[in-house]
């Protein structure tokens, strides 16, 4: 018995493969699915490739596409921003003063760039006079205000 096996079988299995990465924890079945739908289209343009042949494509453009992903795609992902970690994400960051805390009225620092969405804070300072211009580093956080200390 021979088989037989026609562009919309690897249609169908791809399909399937990308299905089965709704249970699974990886993106690894979603290339080997992706690959398989594309075994297929290369058999529907030419239905004359051997059943070794549409194997070996498969198996090379699995390996190829789940190396894309990895290479490429999947470093985009990652979240690299500090959300969630407020606390860790300011302490230590440095700031230029501009205006400095007067009596019960809390000063106002800039960052060079945003952080946790703003690039100026309310603060307090414990110890120093400071004044405008001053540079500034976030020791720790007290309700809504920045604790800091001069550089």
């Amino acid at each position: 018995m021979e088989l037989d096996i026609v562009y919309w079988h690897w249609v169908v299995f791809g399909i399937f493969l990308i299905l089965m990465e709704i249970v699974l924890p990886s993106f690894v079945a979603l290339w080997f699915g992706v690959a398989a739908v594309i075994v297929g289209g290369v058999l529907f343009l030419a239905p004359d490739i051997t059943i070794s042949t549409q194997v070996m494509l498969w198996t090379i453009l699995s390996i190829l596409t789940t190396w894309l992903w990895f290479r490429y795609l999947k470093p985009l992902s990652i979240d690299r921003t500090k959300a969630g970690l407020s606390r860790e994400a300011i302490i230590g960051e440095v700031g230029q003063v501009l205006s400095a805390p007067n009596g019960e009225r809390k000063g106002i620092l800039r960052f060079p760039a945003p952080i946790l969405g703003s690039d100026e804070w309310q603060f307090i300072c414990l110890e120093e006079v400071l004044s405008s211009g001053d540079r500034v580093r976030v020791i720790d956080l007290s309700g809504n205000a920045l604790v800091v200390t001069k550089v």
